[in-house]
């Protein structure tokens, strides 16, 4: 590398590291690419999902520092309350929820959930029998 492009680049670095607004802005603007990319290819993942991978990759690599990213990643963890008050609006605009056709949804979740877990472990551990069965 030529020297001004290594200084160059090492004065970003230093900009990016000691401010929390550019490493919240670089996220976002991650997630936005993300979210076009998934867009344009068609994927059929949602584009933060695909902008997930992406950062975890360049992190891995070593292509970026994980300094670029902790003081604006930890500011969206602190503020991570926020991202739920919209559910809470959906309960106020539908107060049936809270009632007992609320109640009646919740317990066809935790009875539901489990008896699916459970006859998918059944059927699977009945083919493994077959399996093993058909193997001797």
């Amino acid at each position: 590398m030529k020297p001004n492009i290594l200084a160059a680049a090492k004065s970003l670095g230093r900009l990016i590291r000691g401010n929390r607004w550019i490493q919240l802005a670089a996220l976002i603007v991650l997630s936005a690419g993300a979210n076009a990319l998934t867009r344009v290819l068609g994927l059929p993942v949602p584009g933060s999902i695909v902008g997930l991978f992406l950062l975890l990759g360049l992190l891995l690599s070593g292509a970026v520092p994980v300094a670029w990213f902790s003081q604006g990643a930890r500011g969206l963890l602190d503020h991570l309350m926020l991202f739920f008050v919209p559910a809470m609006l959906g309960l106020v605009d539908h107060p049936e929820l809270v009632g007992p056709l609320g109640f009646k949804l919740l317990l066809a979740v935790f009875v539901g959930t489990p008896a699916v877990m459970v006859g998918t472990a059944l059927v699977v551990e009945a083919g493994f029998r077959l399996k093993s069965r058909d193997v001797r």
